[in-house]
């Protein structure tokens, strides 16, 4: 008997959510200023070995966004677009955002990360609401790529400012 895969759903969403604890050694406002610094938050999150950017925008305030356009790899272009939603200094960040990979939706995504004093550093909690389209992308290659981009964080945090 001749099994084949199952064709994707070309109209399929699944829905997740996933929270993700890290606490890093420096203070909340040291943590926030790594998420509201344009050239802090360029260099953590989509510059490194191999990344060819297109397009970096930010403008951090409610209402503010970014948007971002990259390569890997010389794979295709992906493109994040994403607004502020909810900002308190040094505790939270509420953003939505919305990914493609070249003209393919690939999600749509509400993130809350909330910042607290642990000791003498902060704890990061952080929490994505994804609404991930088509087969493109899922929940759980998102978290893995969440937790990588956490670690380049930390590595950020670690450099003498």
């Amino acid at each position: 008997m001749n099994q084949s895969a199952p064709e994707k759903d070309e109209h399929s969403v699944i829905h997740s959510t996933f929270t993700i604890e890290r606490t890093y050694p420096q203070s909340p406002e040291r943590v926030f200023h790594a998420f509201a610094d344009k050239a802090t938050v360029r260099r953590w999150r989509i510059e490194g070995d191999g990344f060819a950017i297109a397009e970096f925008s930010f403008d951090f305030r409610v209402g503010g966004g970014e948007v971002s356009r990259f390569s890997y790899g010389g794979g295709p272009e992906v493109r994040l677009d994403a607004q502020f939603q909810d900002i308190v200094p040094d505790q939270r960040i509420v953003f939505s955002y919305r990914m493609a990979v070249g003209p393919q939706p690939m999600s749509a995504s509400l993130t809350t990360v909330e910042l607290t004093p642990s000791g003498d550093g902060t704890r990061l909690t952080y929490t994505e609401q994804g609404a991930f389209f088509d087969g493109v992308d899922s929940a759980q290659g998102r978290e893995e790529g969440t937790r990588g981009l956490l670690e380049a964080l930390g590595a950020e945090l670690q450099k003498s400012k």
